[in-house]
This record gives structure tokens, C-alpha cells and sequence, in this order.
């Protein structure tokens, strides 16, 4: 019988077979690491990874290149039009643009000073934001089309205490997907997001109380958060031919209740 609580891992199946992709946030054990390793295990044929952490970033690239053999798999600290650059560079060409990059904290509003306002907004909206319009104007510019896939969250449409600037920022990732993929779809680049309600990890345990996180598990369906690779899955669908006819959708990747 299937045990919910321990999901077999999905193997590959070349999914992106002969795409280069490009991944922000993508050092440590999170989603965005899981995202890179299903990349390379769906058969993309070079990735650049990027990171604000050195040591982390250089770690991760070794584990990837083990994984894969060769020496497709790049790292790259984060700028936007450097790091563009480079992934350009070194992929001849980026086809996918996966935006993971994003920073929570837990703080009541009327405790909220602007400086924690401002720096949640600051990395998870307009990270996304000025990395999604500077990849645009690469993919319009080469005409070859391409696919930029975002993280957003649930509290884009759920309400939770103490979360305002978060829920704020990825809303706003959410609009930002909509509107940027109509005009988008004129050069015939896709842009899509992910909605996540919660995916375990070593980092998010450390970041959150064991309290407040076993409540958020006890919503889903399930029972349990997310393992980051399923929602890693759904990045690949949504980077894949298989989503070919979908743009401006932000799929909730979660299993909490109606």
C-alpha cells in the first residue's frame, strides 16, 4: 500500500532533454537545490546555479557535477545582469529561467519596522521581478523563445499571523506572473508560477519553531509537508513542452484542505 507519509522518488524522463537552464537560490537543500537536481535528472544539457552563500554555491555545483559527469553544471554568485550574463554565456543561451530566490520572516505588523518590510519585499518581489525582465529582454532579443517558471506561495491567497510582508511579496509574485506572461507570449516565452504551502527542509527547520510547523503540517491532507522535490516536480512540468499551452497560471503545489 502507498504510504503517504514517504513518497517513492520520481526518476527522470527527460523532460528538458537538450535545454539549458538557469536556477537562483538554488545552493543548500531547498527547493531550489531539489529543482537543479531534477533539472540535470530530466536531462538538461548544462545548468548554471546561483546563490548569495560562496561556500554553499561551490558545494552544491560539486555535488551536481558528481551527479551528472560531466562538466555542464556552473555557479554563479547573484547579480541580475551578471549573473544573465554568465548563464548566457556559459549555456550558449538560457531556455529556462527558474526564480527561486525569496526571504521569510515571522513578525506581527504593528511590531513591523519598514526595514523588515522592505527587505522581504526587497529580495522575494523585485528579486523576481528584475530577474524576470532582464531574462525577457535576453529571450526576446534571440527570438528563440524560452520559459521562466517563479516560486510563489500560498499566502499569495491564504492569510496567516504574522506573515503580511511575506503573503505582500508573493502576491505580488503571483500579479507579476500574470501580467509579464501576456507580454511575454508575443516573443513566445512562457512564464509561469508555483505556489507552495509548505516543503520540508533542514533550513526551514531551523528557521521556524517545531510548534508552528507541525500545525502547518496538520492542515494538508496529507499530513505532511511537502518533500522539496515535489515541488521541484512541478517546476520541471511547468519548464517542460508538456505545459506548453499554459502561461500566466500559478499552480498550487499543496494538498491543504478546501
Amino acid at each position: 500500500m502507498f504510504d503517504v507519509k514517504n513518497p517513492a522518488y520520481v526518476k527522470g524522463n527527460n523532460l528538458i532533454e537538450g535545454k539549458s537552464v538557469l536556477i537562483t537560490a538554488a545552493a543548500g537543500a531547498g527547493i531550489g537545490f531539489s529543482a537543479a537536481k531534477r533539472a540535470v535528472e530530466e536531462g538538461c544539457r548544462a545548468i548554471v546555479i546561483s546563490d548569495v552563500h560562496e561556500g554553499r554555491l561551490e558545494k552544491s555545483v560539486a555535488e551536481l557535477q558528481e551527479l551528472t559527469g560531466k562538466d555542464n553544471v556552473f555557479g554563479k554568485l547573484c547579480n541580475v545582469k551578471a549573473l544573465i550574463a554568465f548563464a548566457e554565456d556559459k549555456l550558449q543561451g538560457v531556455d529556462i529561467l527558474i526564480n527561486n530566490a525569496g526571504l521569510g520572516t515571522s513578525k506581527a505588523l504593528i511590531e513591523m519596522e519598514d526595514s523588515e518590510w522592505d527587505k522581504v519585499i526587497q529580495v522575494t518581489l523585485y528579486g523576481t521581478m528584475r530577474m524576470t525582465r532582464e531574462m525577457m529582454r535576453v529571450m526576446k532579443d534571440r527570438g528563440q523563445g524560452g520559459v521562466i517558471v517563479n516560486n510563489a506561495s500560498v499566502l499569495g491567497w491564504r492569510a496567516q499571523k504574522e506573515q503580511a510582508h511575506y503573503a505582500a511579496a508573493k502576491a505580488g509574485v503571483m500579479a507579476l506572473t500574470r501580467c509579464a506572461a501576456l507580454e511575454a507570449a508575443e516573443f513566445n516565452v512562457r512564464i509561469n508560477a508555483v505556489a507552495p504551502s509548505i516543503a520540508m527542509h533542514p533550513m526551514l527547520r531551523k528557521s521556524a519553531p517545531a510548534e508552528l510547523l507541525a500545525e502547518l503540517e496538520s492542515k494538508e491532507a496529507f499530513g505532511r509537508a511537502a518533500e522539496v522535490w515535489e515541488v521541484a516536480n512541478v517546476m520541471l512540468f511547468l519548464a517542460s513542452d508538456l505545459s506548453s499551452y499554459l502561461t500566466g497560471e500559478v499552480i498550487s503545489t499543496s494538498s491543504q484542505r478546501a
